[in-house]
């Protein structure tokens, strides 16, 4: 390779690209490869990136070209880029669109100006099984039951098709938004909000009407999903991740716009309304009673002509939402996101049926506007008891994990921090219900589960809203959709593996502005030389991604420093 500056990146053949953490550069070159790269690792002083097909597709989608894709490896690159690399970006970025879905006399038809392209497509046998007709050497007429198929296998061959065929309009629903919430106070839609929504909408074009938006935890994403709506106005499916969601995207719904308690309906384990606007959850549409039956709730998709559905939360999307999405590819659809990375390598799959990603700003840049909180992200390595570390030592991976987890020498810890932090609204979250519940014993902090009833949940979430509670334990249902603007610092004791999309839901928790200015802080208490550890570098891709920094610090710092951290 031949030096032409100093700069942050080293592009390398395999189209991994490594960006030096302590340059100058290093946040402008991150802030252009996050437009167009992936994040593979992150430890201290070299980040590792990767550009993809599908990392180079979604580039495509929100409008960047071969040219600026190249321009910014180039211009951050330390030696010359590979050529095999700008050959590779050069020919993702022509394959994007390349093959078109459109309406044709009412038929939905492939259409290509590639004759060759055309003829491999015919012949290819995952494909083939939804193609009707052979029009021309350049057109073929699909199922119209398998538009979502059709697209899913494209991607899977390294052709995705642009989706121009457009979308039934649905039965009308005028609505819009107020300027005045019904509770009180001025309302208006932020810049990047109405961005987001107009970019998805499109005016009503084909080339709009399907995509995710992905915005930080605390943005109001739910904003942006209702003014989708006004734009549309067309009866909408609101699929989220629990009652909890279901009950909170109602509130918002009838606070912010014309809409009334006639026109949304809730549809849980507990109600049952189809209504103009329904809001589900992804359980009860999923729910069978018996393994390898249809889904009987699978029905709400069709008792109305629906013109929108989004979908909250879309990198939870459950599989079989996925398999009813290739169905329904007709209607037009929104995903609202803080990640899309999915635990389950499917990305593909939102990218094919929900659509690419339309609109996204980084977490840094609202936090500067002073729409989201700043957050500073400290990583506490705590070692593992004595009498553990021996048990640790002969445990199977899984057992490693969990021991490593589970280290009671987080407690003490646990207990400084919810002492330096007193007159602050504290969250503790964690993976184990035995450890959570040892946390609610020592801490006499209440306690939401799974298991927790929904009547509950709410008045906790609403006694810790109005300051009668100041810390409050949960379990997993912290990382879905939950309202707690006040929460200002999150103690993580344990979590999922290695899981990036749980480390985004959990740091959404606290980045609601708040009204003093105040900071947000994010811990989590990691067993040293464990484990725990290796699976928290992985956590720790989320926040890199995002812009944070996080520091590490000893568990004796905090437990000896007078201001406790060092």
């Amino acid at each position: 390779m031949t030096k032409v500056a100093d700069q942050p990146l080293i592009i390398q053949s395999d189209r991994s690209i490594l960006l030096e953490v302590d340059h100058p550069g290093y946040e402008a070159a991150r802030d252009e490869l996050v437009r167009f790269a992936e994040l593979e690792k992150s430890p201290e002083h070299i980040h590792t990136y990767r550009v993809t097909p599908l990392s180079i597709w979604n580039a495509c989608a929100a409008s960047l070209s071969a040219g600026q894709i190249i321009s910014s490896l180039e211009r951050f690159s330390r030696y010359e880029v590979p050529e095999n690399v700008v050959t590779e970006i050069k020919d993702w970025v022509s394959r994007y669109g390349r093959i078109t879905l459109v309406r044709e006399d009412g038929r939905l038809v492939l259409e290509s100006d590639d004759r060759t392209l055309m003829e491999e497509i015919w012949r290819d046998r995952s494909v083939r099984k939804y193609l009707l007709t052979r029009l021309s050497d350049r057109r073929i007429e699909i199922d119209p039951r398998r538009r979502g198929h059709v697209k899913q296998a494209l991607v899977k061959i390294g052709f995705p098709a642009e989706d121009l065929a457009g979308y039934a309009e649905g039965e009308s629903l005028p609505m819009e938004l107020l300027s005045e919430c019904m509770s009180g106070g001025a309302f208006s839609l932020r810049d990047y909000q109405r961005e987001a929504s107009e970019v998805f909408y499109a005016g009503g074009a084909a080339r709009g009407g399907s995509g995710v938006v992905v915005l930080p935890c605390g943005a109001g994403k739910t904003v942006v999903g209702m003014a989708a709506m006004a734009l549309v106005k067309t009866h909408t499916l609101i699929l989220v991740t629990s009652t909890i969601a279901v009950r909170q995207w109602r509130r918002e719904l009838l606070d912010k716009t014309t809409l009334t308690r006639d026109i949304v309906g809730e549809y849980t384990g507990e109600v049952k309304e189809i209504k103009p606007v329904t809001v589900c959850t992804y359980q009860i549409l999923v729910h069978t009673k018996k393994k390898g039956e249809k889904p009987p709730h699978f029905e709400v998709f069709y008792r109305r002509e629906w013109g929108l559905i989004i979908y909250d939360e879309v990198h939870l999307l459950p599989a079989p939402v996925f398999r009813l999405t290739a169905e329904i590819q007709a209607c037009r659809r929104l995903g609202l996101t803080a990640t899309l990375v999915r635990e389950d390598g499917r990305e593909d799959d939102v990218f094919s049926l929900i659509g690419p990603k339309r609109y996204d700003v980084p977490w840094k840049v609202l936090e500067k506007q002073g729409w989201i909180a700043q957050a500073e992200c400290i990583e506490i390595r705590v070692p593992l008891p004595e009498d553990v570390r021996t048990r640790y030592a002969i445990a199977g991976k899984r057992s490693k994990f969990r021991l490593a987890s589970e280290n009671t020498n987080k407690l003490e810890v646990l207990r400084r921090l919810i002492s330096i932090h007193e007159g602050d609204s504290i969250l503790i979250i964690g993976q184990y219900l035995d450890q959570l519940h040892r946390v609610a014993k020592e801490t006499d902090a209440p306690i939401i589960t799974g298991r927790t009833a929904n009547s509950v949940r709410e008045e906790l979430y609403a006694r810790f809203r109005e300051g009668e509670i100041s810390c409050l334990i949960l379990s997993k249902v912290g990382n879905f959709a939950i309202d707690l603007p006040e929460a200002n610092v999150a103690i993580q004791i344990s979590g999922t593996f290695g899981s990036r999309q749980e480390e985004a839901q959990r740091l959404g928790r606290i980045l609601r502005p708040k009204s003093d200015g105040r900071k947000a802080r994010f811990y989590s208490l990691v067993s040293r030389d464990s484990r725990d550890q290796e699976f928290a570098a992985n956590r720790h891709l989320f926040l890199t991604e995002q812009g944070y920094s996080y520091r590490i610090v000893d568990a004796d710092d905090v437990l000896w420093s007078p201001s406790g951290i060092v």
